[in-house]
């Protein structure tokens, strides 16, 4: 069974042009450096200094195994740019709302 999802997850990679391994190493390995980012983000804010930097590295981060298939990939369908926009807006409103109630909890007006 194992071998069975193993050769269809490489075979889909073969298909599209995106190594499998790699895209979830990119996904895994970006979560720590997103959360760092976030932290970065709410210590500029509660300091007062400009968001701007820490928000885009964020954003760089929660985006960057998408940004490996839009880039790397071919033939990838359209209901699979659908679905990175949805989870990229669905992502960012979470993102958005959990800043907001920490900065709420450390007493930052919002």
């Amino acid at each position: 069974m194992m071998e069975a999802i193993r050769h269809w997850l490489l075979g889909l990679g073969l298909h599209y042009g995106v190594n499998p391994l790699l895209f979830g190493a990119i996904y895994v390995g970006a979560v720590p450096l997103f959360s760092l980012s976030l932290a970065w983000l709410a210590r500029s804010v509660r300091r007062r200094k400009s968001p701007v930097v820490p928000a885009l590295s964020a954003l760089f981060w929660f985006v960057s195994a998408y940004l490996y298939l839009l880039v790397a990939g071919r033939n990838i369908p359209a209901w699979v740019y659908f679905f990175i926009a949805a989870m990229v807006i669905a992502g960012g409103y979470s993102a958005v709302r959990k800043i907001a109630a920490n900065l709420r909890q450390a007493g930052r007006p919002t």
